[in-house]
């Protein structure tokens, strides 16, 4: 694993990162790292979207020298901004917000992976902007509770249209409930799914339900809090 001083040593003169940042996101990665191993996972089979939701393109770059290439965004200004800003970098961008119908076009446009889709129309509007549009179908697994997300029993239906639509339908995502127990539950639900449905990710897990996602096989962790400290 490269060290904190190899890092260091690999900032760019032109990065906006500042060595502090650098160190700070370092050592989080390697923790994040560690409680995946603990899990009994291998590194290689989770990937770990940094979420710099609120943070400035400073921290993308940080995130960038320390090894990560997966950066996620919740809202589509920020999204623009910040891969305007390190269009140098080599970098996926996921959207994981809510998808609203009207700013699709320019979601399609700055995001490599569209990762809350959760309604026929969404569907459509994809495919008529960005055929072959990479997405993730999100499950709500509250009941519900929460406003994002198609119920478990529309999600079948929602992914053969996607297929049908020719979009790439990599896989199912999820937002659980913050207690361990619906955790669990909304991790086993997706993780059926996606075997029923033959789609490979399931993008599970966040900074607090780490653990309990990589259990039930997770194949990508979504990390802010636990990458680059509170968020402003």
């Amino acid at each position: 694993m490269t060290s904190l001083t190899s890092v260091a040593m690999t900032t760019s003169p032109a990065s906006s990162a500042s060595d502090e940042q650098v160190q700070r996101v370092a050592a989080n990665l390697a923790d994040v790292r560690a409680r995946i191993v603990r899990c009994g996972r291998a590194l290689e089979s989770v990937r770990i979207v940094g979420v710099t939701k609120t943070f400035g393109a400073d921290i993308v770059r940080a995130a960038s020298v320390v090894g990560l290439r997966d950066i996620g965004e919740n809202y589509v200004d920020e999204l623009e901004e910040k891969r305007s800003a390190t269009e140098d970098l080599d970098l996926t961008w996921y959207f994981l917000g809510a998808v609203q119908s009207n700013k699709i076009s320019r979601i399609t446009k700055a995001a490599n992976v569209l990762c809350a889709v959760s309604r026929a129309k969404e569907i459509d509007k994809i495919a008529r902007v960005r055929p072959a549009m990479a997405i993730y179908v999100q499950v709500d697994c509250t009941n519900g509770a929460t406003r994002n997300g198609a119920p478990a029993s529309d999600v079948a239906g929602l992914v053969e249209l996607a297929r049908a639509r020719e979009l790439n339908v990599r896989g199912l995502m999820t937002v659980a409930p913050p207690d361990v127990s619906g955790a669990r539950e909304a991790f086993h639900i997706t993780s059926d799914l996606a075997d029923e449905l033959g789609v490979v990710e399931r993008s599970m897990g966040m900074s607090d339900d780490l653990e309990v996602a990589c259990e039930f096989g997770t194949t990508e962790v979504r990390i802010g809090r636990a990458l680059f400290g509170p968020r402003t």
